[in-house]
Parts: structure tokens; sequence; C-alpha cells
């Protein structure tokens, strides 16, 4: 794994199955540069998530984080969160994290209006065709304006709805391109995020052609295995290397408070 970082990983801060120390500790094992954790935060119109970090306790995350940090040895600890973005409380999320000290924040759309697209396939097997063409449509527009508020380093897992095999028969790759066209616009990255390769997705997020298009718009990228276990914090890293140099991609992005950085892709 020499040559590669995990940033986006879960803990039991979140909706993770292990601590903190522990995916640390894995990807040290695996040989990794640099790790780090990603734990859900957002403002959720209605009541909190019971996979999200509540508000109140981040300021103890980061405390954990920068201790570990300090004691690290070689593994260099990144800090960073998972944003669910909403556009009614994007205001307060930005509010509360202007004074906030971290490496990178990752944005991501877990929720069109009050439909959650990745919490259970039994969502999914309610809609008709033409709804579920409606849910990836109002995704991608959600992830436009996300891109364009700026605030973002990286998007996450980009054709998320795709996660139970629900997939628009509607032609949306104009949709796809606008998206890629905002992110590009917005100077943000995106990650090759492996978990879609085991779940019935079966594939990388984003799929094949999507990054072969970010490659032509030269959107940085990350792999990244979006590990809620310790086991999984260089999942199928391999298989999507080579998916990224299929694309045309050769160097993989790094942060370090708030700042891109490149490295040459493995």
């Amino acid at each position: 794994m020499k040559g590669f970082a995990s940033y986006h990983n879960h803990s039991v801060w979140s909706d993770g199955g292990d601590t903190i120390e522990a995916m640390l500790a894995a990807c040290a094992e695996a040989g990794l540069d640099e790790a780090g954790l990603s734990d859900h935060y957002g403002f959720y119109p209605g009541p909190p998530q019971d996979w999200s970090m509540r508000r109140e306790r981040l300021p103890d995350y980061l405390a954990v984080l920068a201790s570990l940090r300090d004691a690290s040895g070689r593994l260099q600890v990144r800090t960073g969160l998972e944003i669910d973005y909403f556009p009614d409380t994007f205001d307060q999320t930005r509010e509360a994290l202007a004074a906030v000290e971290v490496d990178y924040l990752i944005g991501s759309v877990h929720f069109v209006g009050g439909f959650p697209v990745d919490a259970a396939s039994s969502w999914w097997e309610a809609l008709s065709q033409e709804r579920i063409d409606e849910v990836w449509r109002a995704y991608l527009g959600l992830i436009r304006d996300m891109a364009a508020t700026r605030f973002f380093d990286f998007v996450g897992h980009l054709d998320l709805p795709k996660k139970y095999g629900f997939r628009p028969e509607a032609d949306l790759s104009g949709e796809i391109l606008a998206t890629l066209n905002a992110i590009a616009e917005a100077g943000m990255a995106m990650e090759i995020n492996t978990a879609g390769m085991h779940l019935p997705a079966g594939q990388v997020y984003p799929e094949p052609w999507i990054l072969a298009e970010a490659r032509q718009r030269e959107i940085p990228i990350l792999i990244n295995a979006d590990a809620h276990r310790a086991a999984h914090v260089t999942r199928s890293f391999e298989a999507a290397a080579g998916l990224a140099h299929a694309a045309g991609y050769t160097h993989l992005a790094r942060y370090h408070h708030r700042e891109r950085s490149a490295v040459p892709l493995p």
C-alpha cells in the first residue's frame, strides 16, 4: 500500500464499527503513508440521525485525533469530516465549522428531500421507475448545488444512488456531465470509492465512463474505501488504481490544512 492514503473512514464516533485507534492501527499495518478519519457530521432537518456524530461531540472528536496525530509514528494522521449537504441548513453547517481546523471536508449527499438514498433497498423497491429517475435527477442537482458552495474539498461517492442496483432508465448523461463541470469549476476533487464494489452496485463510485470524463476535466482524484471497519481501510485499492490508470490519471490528491497536493499514482 506504499503510495496510497486512506481518507474516507468511519469510526464508532458515527456509524463505524471500530474505534479511531483501531482504524488508524489498520492503516499503519497496511503500510499507508497517510490516513484520516471522516466521521459523519451535519445539520439534519428534523431529528438527529443515529448514524451521525452529535454536533456537541465535535470538539472531543477533534481532540482525540489531535492526540493520536502526535503519537502516530510514521503514519501521517489527517483530520476530516464527511459533511451531509442539505441546502436548508448549509448556512448553519458553514457557521459551525468556520473556526474548526481540519485537513479536509468530504461533501456528500445522502438525502433527496426526505428520501434516504443509501439507507436500505426497501426505500427504492417502493418506487416506480419514473420516480427512481426523478430521485437520481434531484440527487445530481444537489451535488451541483453543493459544489457551487465552494466549501468542500472533495466529493464523496459521486453516483451513490446506484448502491442497491436501482439505476435510471432516463438518459441522465447530460446531467452527469453538468455535475462534473460544476465540480471542476469549484476546484474540487473527487474520490474513487471502492465500497460500491462490495455492494449490489457491483462497481466503484463513480463508474468508469464518469471517471474518464472527470479526467478530461482535470478533476483530481483520491482512492478511498469508505471503510466502516478496520479490515476495510484499503479494500480494493489496487483495483481502483487500475481504473484510475485506465482513465489516464497519473497522480492522487492529498490534503493537509485544507491545502491540496499531488503524489504519483501507484
